[in-house]
């Protein structure tokens, strides 16, 4: 096989700092070893999120220059809405300032106190704004996704038997809807089944339960399908996307994954009630239906970057630069979640690092380390993230699996930052046994971290 190129063109370059290791010491002690709370410009390569990371095309910066900002009725509304509906079918079109708003907005009405949110597995905002209004947000994956180091397709599959089950135990009324996440973000990135998703809409159909997709990485879904699945290799990725979405009553979206831009998300449905409820809802918080909360010119990129994303030339690039890293790795021998997902490489801290515990935050450890090394910002995705205190106890209740997160932007990094990337890596593996657990000295009662501090434990 030949080379698989970018395919694009660098038209603009920013600049990156350079930074020592004795900087780096004393910027971690400031931050209070949490990366999120490190300047950007003390970041030289920034695998922390792909959120809103993108670079932008030539023709999204036209659309930017393109926006029609009208208060009320834009057109670059319309065209949102037209692109939006194009994948998913959906009737009503509810733009947001990103996702986790859509998501404030759906769950703000269907949640509650003695409600369950089941998913394959809810990401952290996601959960947060489930449990925020009294909610329970539960995970059901299938079996093989919980283990890091066994390979399958689909490992970011509904586990059907126990979201059947448990459906039964809690009851149709107190299940005011089931999501899926596409791809499985916390689940390492990997993708669901179109047979998944299809035979999760059945179940949900025989209990009257809306289905809704979380959309963030459709795209990226829509290629593993295509590459994966047997009798979709013929199909485009816009058809199965299309399918994948036919199958669901709604979806929420962080325009900021797989639209390719740097603010923006949307809601969408077909019940028309519920439709409704929601826009009444975004005019309170967001902003009038036909901006919510976004600048003309965002909605424009949006819709410039959902025609994009389809491409298969793109999704090809995407998938194997991800998959790319990930075996260099695995090469080193070091552990993963395997095989590589689509948008991040998920290193498995309890394998890396054994011999620190949950309870000391070893995902934590490399992501310091990481920093270190050599510059590179990731985030903990185990026991800081999803750790919960026992309410008699006080004891950590740890995830099932530890975590580090390298998520890669999209159209921002070359082949040789990723190599830089994988040295790091090989080095921080070489020097594993000095790593040193931490513990939390401060963290919020929500969402603990985005802005909580830590100190290693000697």
């Amino acid at each position: 096989m030949k080379t698989i190129i970018e395919p694009f063109r660098i038209k603009s370059v920013e600049p990156i700092r350079f930074t020592t290791r004795d900087e780096r010491e004393k910027i971690l002690v400031e931050a209070g070893y949490n990366p999120f709370l490190i300047h950007a410009d003390d970041v030289l390569i920034d695998l922390l999120t792909d959120s809103g990371t993108s670079a932008m095309s030539s023709k999204q910066w036209a659309g930017v220059m393109d926006g029609d900002e009208s208060y009320a009725g834009s057109k670059s509304f319309y065209r949102f809405e037209a692109a939006v509906r194009k994948i998913t079918g959906d009737k009503f079109i509810i733009p947001t300032h990103q996702g986790r708003a859509a998501e404030k907005i759906l769950f703000s009405i269907l949640g509650g106190e003695g409600k369950y949110i089941p998913n394959n597995t809810h990401f952290d905002t996601t959960r947060a704004n489930i449990e925020f209004t009294g909610a329970e947000a539960v995970d059901l994956l299938n079996e093989i996704g919980k283990h890091p180091e066994q390979r399958a397709d689909f490992k970011g599959n509904m586990d059907l038997d126990a979201l059947e089950n448990f459906i039964q135990e809690k009851g149709v009324d107190n299940i005011p809807v089931v999501m899926i996440t596409i791809t499985n973000n916390s689940g390492g990135g990997q993708p669901v089944s179109m047979q998944n998703i299809r035979e999760t809409k059945e179940i949900c159909d025989k209990y009257k339960i809306p289905l809704f997709l979380d959309a963030c990485r459709f795209a990226e879904n829509a290629y593993f399908i295509k590459k994966r699945e047997e009798g979709y290799q013929d199909k485009s990725v816009l058809e199965i996307c299309q399918e994948m979405f036919s199958y669901a009553d709604g979806a929420t979206m962080s325009a900021k994954k797989d639209a390719l831009v740097n603010i923006g998300g949307f809601l969408s449905l077909n019940d028309e009630e519920l439709a409704m409820k929601c826009r009444n809802l975004l005019i309170v918080t967001e902003g009038f239906p036909t901006y919510g909360g976004l600048a003309g010119r965002d909605l424009e990129a949006v819709a410039q970057g959902l025609e994009e994303v389809v491409d298969e030339h793109y999704l090809e690039y995407r998938i194997r630069s991800t998959e790319y890293l990930g075996e260099k790795m695995l090469n080193a021998g070091i552990p993963i979640i395997e095989p590589p997902g689509g948008h991040a490489i998920y290193i498995d801290a309890k394998r890396f690092i054994p011999q620190i515990p949950p309870n000391q935050y070893p995902g934590q450890s490399i992501v310091c380390e990481l920093y270190l090394e050599g510059g590179i910002r990731s985030v903990e995705i185990g026991s800081v993230m999803f750790g919960k205190y026992h309410k008699a106890t006080g004891e950590l209740i740890s995830p099932p699996m530890e975590l580090v997160r390298m998520a890669i932007p999209r159209r921002v990094y070359t082949q040789s930052h990723i190599d830089y990337v994988a040295e790091v890596l090989i080095e921080v593996f070489k020097n594993k046994d000095k790593l040193k657990g931490y513990k939390i000295t401060y963290e919020a009662p929500m969402l603990r971290h985005f802005t909580a501090k830590f100190e290693p434990i000697n």
